[in-house]
């Protein structure tokens, strides 16, 4: 199984040892930027990627379970907001990403 899926404003991970799904969606603009994490079922992590394009890839992640949000653009909100939803779920999530660039030499995220 691949443990990594991606896509322009997506990618997924997938951590063998836990056996748990993730996957995060970001968007950048000059206006801001919205990132969200989610907690996804080997179903939903399994269709990722087979689907037409991004948005339905992102549309399919946004039916999973959310763990994390960060809004902060000219149109959503006026500042900063962060709402947790899982926070052992989204730790989860960044342990596995640091252990994914530790063993690819990358220190970006």
């Amino acid at each position: 199984m691949k443990t990594k899926k991606q896509g322009n404003n997506w990618k997924a991970l997938y951590d063998p040892e836990t056996e748990r799904y993730f996957a995060e969606i970001m968007y950048t603009s000059r206006e801001g930027r919205e990132e969200y994490h989610y907690e996804l079922t080997r179903d939903i992590y399994d269709r990722l990627g087979t689907l037409r394009d991004d948005v339905e890839n992102e549309r399919l992640i946004q039916t999973a379970k959310r763990t994390y949000s960060f809004e902060n653009t000219m149109y959503g909100t006026l500042g900063p907001e962060r709402t947790v939803w899982d926070e052992e779920a989204d730790e989860a999530m960044h342990r596995l990403v640091q252990k994914r660039q530790k063993q690819s030499g990358r220190k970006n995220h």
